[in-house]
C-alpha cells in the first residue's frame, strides 16, 4: 500500500529530488582543483608505512532477495548494513530514489526502473537508519513505496569506504582491479601502493572536455571506473571513482568526496585516503592514520586550475 509522507519526509523527498541534478551538472563543469599540498614541481619524494599485501580477491556483498523488505515492486536489503552498504531495487516507469536517513542527515540515490539493484554506502556512522524507496508522482513530489530500518553497528569506520558502491562499481574481474594489483605487486609498504595507483592515474588519464559538454545536459550521471580506465579519459567524478575503485580493491580505504573548492566555490570531486603510512611528494601529502586529500584531476593537469580556482580551501558536501 502506498504511504503518504509526513511533513518532515516530504521535505526530505523534495531535497532528494533536487540534489542529484545539481550535483551532476556541477561536477561535469570542473576541470580539477588543487591537490593536497599544492601544485606540481620538483622536490624529494618519500613513502613509508606498514608492509603491504593486497587482498587476494574482492569480496563485496550482493543483493539478497530473501533478506529484502519488499512492497510495490521495490525491495530494500539491509543485511549488509553493518558492512557499510545497503542495496535496493525497483521497477517503475516513474523515477525512483533511495532515501537514506540518519538523524538529521540524509542522502539520496537514483534507482534504475528496470529492477537492477544499486549498492549505496551506509556512510553516516553508527545508529538508527531508515531507508525508503520513493517514486516520483509529479514534478518534485514523491511517495514512499517501500521502507526498512536498521540499527547499524559498522564493522569498522572504514567499512563503507572499503568496498564497491554505485559510484565506484568494480568486482574481482574488473580491468582496473587487475591493473591495481599489478601496480602494487612490488610495493614494499602502503605508501608505495598509494603512490603507484595515484601516479598511474595522473600519468594516464586526461580530462574529457567533450564528455563534460555532453553529460552537463543530463541528470543522474554515474561514473564507471572500467570505462575511465579503458578510455584514459574522464571528468573529475571519473578520476575520483577510478581512484577509489583501484585503491579500495587493494585494501586501502578511500572516500569519494564532492564539494566546493576556493576561491569561487566551484563544485568538484576528489578522494581521501587512509593508510598506516605516508606518501610525501611535490603534488601530494598523504599522512599516516588520517584522512588525506588526493586531488587526481588537478594533479593530472595543473594548468586547469584557472577553471576551478586555487584549490587551497576545500569544503566537503557529500561523501561516498
Amino acid at each position: 500500500m502506498r504511504h503518504a509522507f509526513t511533513t518532515q519526509r516530504l521535505m526530505l523527498a523534495l531535497a532528494a529530488a533536487l540534489i542529484v541534478p545539481v550535483l551532476c551538472l556541477s561536477l561535469v563543469a570542473c576541470g580539477g582543483g588543487g591537490g593536497n599540498g599544492g601544485g606540481a614541481g620538483g622536490g624529494s619524494e618519500s613513502t613509508s608505512g606498514a608492509d603491504f599485501s593486497a587482498p587476494p580477491s574482492v569480496e563485496a556483498p550482493t543483493f539478497d532477495s530473501a533478506d529484502a523488505v519488499s512492497s510495490n515492486d521495490a525491495s530494500i536489503d539491509v543485511s549488509s548494513a553493518n558492512k557499510g552498504v545497503v542495496m535496493a531495487e525497483g521497477k517503475s516507469a516513474s523515477r525512483l530514489k533511495l532515501l537514506v536517513t540518519h538523524g538529521d542527515m540524509s542522502y539520496n540515490y537514483d534507482i534504475p526502473g528496470d529492477g537492477t539493484p544499486i549498492t549505496c554506502p551506509v556512510n553516516m556512522g553508527d545508529g538508527e537508519y531508515t531507508f525508503a524507496v520513493m517514486r516520483n508522482v509529479s514534478e518534485s513530489n514523491y511517495v514512499e513505496i517501500a521502507s526498512a530500518s536498521a540499527n547499524v553497528k559498522l564493522e569498522s569506520e572504514y567499512a563503507p569506504f572499503s568496498q564497491p558502491n554505485m559510484f565506484c562499481n568494480y568486482n574481482d574481474s574488473s580491468a582496473c582491479v587487475a591493473k591495481a594489483r599489478e601496480l602494487t605487486g612490488s610495493a614494499t609498504n602502503v605508501g608505495d601502493a598509494v603512490r603507484a595507483v595515484c601516479n598511474y592515474i595522473v600519468d594516464n588519464v586526461t580530462y574529457d572536455n567533450d564528455k563534460a559538454a555532453k553529460v552537463v545536459k543530463v541528470t543522474g550521471y554515474v561514473p564507471n571506473p572500467d570505462e575511465t580506465f579503458s578510455t584514459n579519459k574522464g571528468i573529475c567524478f571519473d578520476y575520483a571513482s577510478l581512484g577509489a575503485a583501484m585503491l579500495r580493491s587493494v585494501g586501502i580505504p578511500t572516500k569519494i568526496v564532492t564539494g566546493y573548492v576556493s576561491p569561487n566555490d566551484l563544485y568538484h570531486a576528489w578522494i581521501m585516503v587512509y593508510i598506516d603510512g605516508s606518501w610525501q611528494s611535490a603534488k601530494f601529502s598523504v599522512n599516516p592514520q588520517s584522512w588525506s586529500r588526493v586531488d587526481l584531476t588537478f594533479a593530472a593537469d595543473p594548468s586547469n586550475q584557472g577553471l576551478v580556482g586555487d584549490g587551497v580551501s576545500y569544503t566537503e558536501r557529500y561523501v561516498y
